[in-house]
């Protein structure tokens, strides 16, 4: 065997007239008049290859008989390449490998893609072929930018004395947020375990236990509805603080966050990231993760037309509803009839009865502008700051469906008209999210983010009078509109805790068949503690400018989670069912 001496990509001008041993699969072939070019991949790039009849009859003809794919060793002599043959589009393009010796490890059977960049595959074929898919270039690099993710995270959590802590993959069944993955015991007939949604009970229960800084680079299991930017396996870097408050967990994930930008895209943010309260996002933005980007914030107009004699607008406000406006700037310009029509059908297609609109020409042009009186349409056009050729859209309805369904309109646009600049990145922090929100499906409170969220100072007063008031210790980091993570300070008095399952109607059974263990260890001196959760797949996805998770996640599944590669789920032996005390019922 040929003991490689060096990566293929690491081979440059320093090497020249060293010997060489090289490890990799044959990327191409070329024969040039007589004198066959190879370009060798591993891991780490591609080198160039000569095998000349002058050097070596012998291997020269063995060459011809090398296809795509076949894995193999070869030792050669570094040699500048000849003047004018250069690469400069890879690391090793000043210099080739002259063959001395070749060995085939394996031959490979033609594959059902070519292994390179920027392929027109069904990504349904990539996944049942995933290993040739990670073979590519582009996807090599997401995970040798998802190991650098790990080795930073790691190196400073570790400086800022964390300490790493597993813990375990089969736990109680403690559902609040999304379906459980169970695990049948075989051992305990009857009874299953749960794959965690989070390490969530288990960090703190590692507060209680004293060890006041834990992280974990920590896989989680949901069993919901997938897209691009979700998986029933997922990763998150998940941490937890002792006697803390939200400024300084705030702090410190910004700081981690800061430095695995520098060490991997060496983008360096001087300033703190910029905090928006909850309402003010749902305000100016309709989202809870705005994308700020661009402009064109959304603007309460009620005030203008509540007396006005436009009724339907007047009847929406009198109804406990608001108007909601955004002004398009320039639109008149750009968009048809047509165009303003299919903006109204996408308004529509997300829950909208209608979406009215003005467009400012010479003149007022809209179906609704014989209803509004001079002055309105001045107050309008102060308030919105229109100039020529603005398009003002409107939303009317209760506020929260009004806000978000504008907000999604706002994002349509900014998506389709190419007003959002791709090369920003727009960190954000969403603080002081409501501590609960109505189930109507439930007709009880639940918690927005879950049952140990707590609740702020100033608030608590609100959980007897006025709970939906209540805000929560929570926040949300954003980067262009795309959550990263999210986290809060917890309840760590038990009777704090009590008054939360109070207002979330689970009753003391419930909360000691659920949550008892971690009640009762609140009973033995639990300290204050908050905690962040990352979710390293979509920071990945973003840091290498990828759509979708599955393409920095080594085997992921597809939307109807099944694994193309493996066939799972599949079915099992009957046997299997026995022992577990499982009987279907399909």
């Amino acid at each position: 065997m040929l003991i490689r001496t060096k990566y293929c990509g690491q081979i440059n001008k320093n090497d020249l007239e060293k010997e060489v041993v090289i490890n990799g699969w044959l990327a191409t072939r070329r024969d040039h008049g007589g004198i066959i070019f190879l370009d060798i991949r591993d891991r780490s790039g591609i080198v160039q290859v000569v095998f000349d009849p002058a050097v070596n009859k012998e291997l020269h003809e063995n060459a011809h008989k090398l296809r795509n794919e076949f894995v193999v060793g070869i030792k050669g002599k570094v040699r500048k390449r000849p003047e004018g043959t250069e690469n400069t589009k890879i690391s090793t393009g000043e210099v080739e490998i002259v063959a001395q010796e070749l060995e085939v490890y394996n031959e490979a059977d033609t594959p059902p893609f070519m292994i390179e960049d920027d392929i027109d595959v069904n990504e349904d074929v990539r996944l049942k072929y995933r290993y040739l898919d990670l073979r590519r270039p582009k996807i090599l690099n997401n995970f040798l930018i998802r190991h650098k993710v790990y080795e930073i995270t790691r190196n400073f959590l570790n400086a800022n004395g964390f300490i790493e802590v597993e813990t375990p993959f089969l736990i109680k069944s403690t559902p609040e947020g999304a379906r459980d993955y169970l695990v049948p015991s075989r051992v305990n007939p009857g009874k299953f375990y749960a794959l965690p949604q989070s390490p969530q009970t288990m960090k703190q229960l590692l507060m209680v236990s004293g060890f006041d800084r834990y992280y974990q680079i920590a896989r989680c299991f949901r069993d919901e509805d997938l897209r691009a930017d979700r998986q029933p396996e997922f990763t998150q870097i998940d941490l937890e603080m002792s006697f803390v408050d939200v400024d300084q967990v705030v702090g410190l994930v910004e700081g981690l966050v800061k430095e695995i930008f520098s060490k991997t895209l060496n983008i360096k943010f001087n300033e703190n990231f910029p905090q928006m309260k909850y309402k003010d996002a749902m305000d100016l933005y309709g989202s809870d993760k705005p994308d700020t980007r661009f402009e064109m914030k959304l603007v309460n107009v009620s005030d203008i037309f509540v007396n006005s004699n436009f009724k339907v607008f007047a009847g929406v406000i009198h109804n406990g509803g608001i108007i909601k406006a955004l002004n398009f700037k320039g639109a008149a310009k750009i968009l048809s009839r047509k165009d303003i029509d299919d903006l109204v059908a996408f308004a529509q297609s997300n829950g909208a009865s209608g979406m009215a609109w003005i467009k400012f020409t010479e003149k007022a042009e809209s179906p609704i502008v014989k209803f509004i009186d001079v002055d309105n349409l001045e107050k309008l056009k102060q308030k919105m700051n229109v100039e020529k050729d603005d398009i003002v859209f409107f939303i009317a309805d209760k506020e929260k469906a009004a806000n978000e369904i504008l907000g999604r309109v706002r994002l349509h646009i900014g998506e389709k008209y190419k007003l959002i600049d791709k090369n920003k990145l727009n960190f954000l922090w969403v603080k002081e999210f409501p501590l609960l929100e109505w189930s109507e499906e439930e007709k009880r409170f639940v918690a927005m983010h879950h049952p140990f969220t707590s609740v702020m100072d100033e608030d608590i007063g609100l959980l007897d009078a006025a709970p939906e008031k209540a805000r929560a210790k929570a926040y949300d980091l954003v980067l262009n509109g795309v959550e990263l993570g999210g986290g809060s300070i917890r309840i760590h008095k038990k009777d704090l805790q009590k008054k939360m399952f109070s207002i979330l109607k689970i009753g003391e059974e419930e909360a000691k068949l659920k949550f008892g263990f971690l009640l009762e260890a609140f009973q033995y001196g639990a300290p204050p503690h908050g905690g962040f959760a990352i979710g390293l797949d979509r920071l990945v996805m973003i840091l290498t400018k990828s759509t979708s998770i599955r393409d920095v996640i080594a085997f992921p599944k597809t939307q109807r989670a099944q694994c193309p590669l493996t066939g799972a789920p599949s079915e099992v032996e009957p046997r299997q069912l026995k022992e577990l005390n499982i009987k279907l019922d399909i």
